[in-house]
């Protein structure tokens, strides 16, 4: 063998004496930082829902229940005048009376697919909790311990 690497011969182990490299050794980076440095990067950011998209599922619901409502009066031998006034006096009560509300099924879990409905009623929801809790808009994460630093470094500077 060659450069000292494998075996010295191999007879009697079993094996060709052929040697690979390992493909799944990962080689450590020199220049790796753990965590980023800038704070701002390692605040959390909520995810904003595209308005576009729930507006979109919104209105395919009415459209759904309208179609819904349309069916059921074909079948019922319904005059089609009658069928078009019916369902746009449908879409007008669906389109006024729901607003931007997020739906989700009977266990109120959003299914899988629904992530711009998730991440409206988790914005709802951490509203909600931040009036409960009294906390200002212009809330900073961490802003305590930088007032409580600043008084420490005043007392410091005073002595």
């Amino acid at each position: 063998m060659a450069d000292n690497v494998g075996l010295s011969t191999p007879r009697g182990s079993g094996t060709s004496g052929y040697v690979q490299r390992n493909l799944s050794h990962i080689k450590p980076r020199s220049n790796y930082a753990p965590y980023p440095k800038d704070y701002d990067t390692r605040q959390y950011k909520q995810r904003k829902p595209d308005e576009d998209i729930l507006n979109h599922d919104r209105l395919r619901e009415i459209e759904v229940k309208v179609f819904d409502l349309r069916d059921k009066l074909e079948d019922e031998g319904v005059d089609e005048e009658e069928i078009e006034l019916q369902t746009e006096a449908l879409r007008k009560k669906l389109s006024s009376g729901s607003g931007n509300t997020p739906k989700s099924d009977k266990k109120g879990q959003f299914k899988t697919h629904q992530v711009h409905e998730q991440a409206a009623a988790k914005i709802e929801e951490s509203e909600k909790l931040r009036r409960a809790l009294g906390i200002s808009k212009d809330y900073e994460e961490g802003s305590h311990w930088k007032k409580q630093e600043e008084r420490l470094r005043e007392s410091l500077g005073d002595r």
